[in-house]
């Protein structure tokens, strides 16, 4: 259900593994995380666009909202903490917004600190969450060269954070240059990256 984006059918399913205590872990692993995990493999391939990803991201925070406190109950533990949003200077956000779903949808917790975000504050909220990763997105090529400043001020800061960075003008060459520790060209792969940077 979570792969046709149908959000009341999956709330309805998760509702029921929940009263016929089936364990949450499992529920996550097994029907939310494998539904999103399908889906991206799908828009990896291009054989979904980002309509159907967004749908079916839509459905599995449906089914999120109801076990988000027995994860927290259960003490279930995410893969890792990102931090993502917009560099300085640019407004877009699509491309961040389906970042951050597909981590979620990964088991990721995710910290989307928005878009025109100064290097300052990517250091603060890394250091807040204590985040292993932090995502940087650009969509214009004027406001590329922030990325840098962001990653200039990690080095500053002594920080132990992994970056990556993504977004239409953004290449891998581009991260090398720059010292982002990763690159992603899409959403999908953005999940794969951000296991590799952190170990998992």
């Amino acid at each position: 259900m979570v792969i046709k984006g149908q959000a009341a059918k999956v709330k309805e399913l998760v509702q029921q593994a929940i009263d016929e205590k089936i364990r949450v872990q499992d529920i996550l692993s097994n029907g939310l995380i494998a539904g999103m995990g399908y889906v991206g493999e799908r828009f990896k391939k291009n054989e979904v666009y980002v309509p159907e990803v967004l749908i079916a991201a839509r459905a599995m925070k449906a089914g999120m909202e109801l076990l988000k406190p027995l994860l927290v109950k259960a003490d279930i533990q995410p893969l890792g903490i990102v931090v993502v949003g917009t560099v300085k200077g640019d407004l877009h956000d699509i491309g961040k917004n389906l970042v951050s779903m597909m981590l979620e949808g990964a088991g990721f917790k995710v910290v989307d600190i928005g878009i025109d975000v100064p290097p300052e504050k990517f250091v603060a909220a890394a250091k807040e969450s204590k985040a292993g990763l932090v995502a940087l997105s650009a969509l214009l090529t004027t406001t590329m060269v922030s990325m840098k400043a962001v990653i200039d001020e990690f080095k500053k800061s002594g920080l132990n954070v992994k970056t990556m960075i993504g977004g239409a003008p953004v290449t891998q060459s581009y991260a090398d240059e720059i010292g982002a520790n990763g690159y992603a060209p899409d959403a999908a792969s953005a999940v794969d990256k951000a296991k590799q940077l952190l170990g998992l």
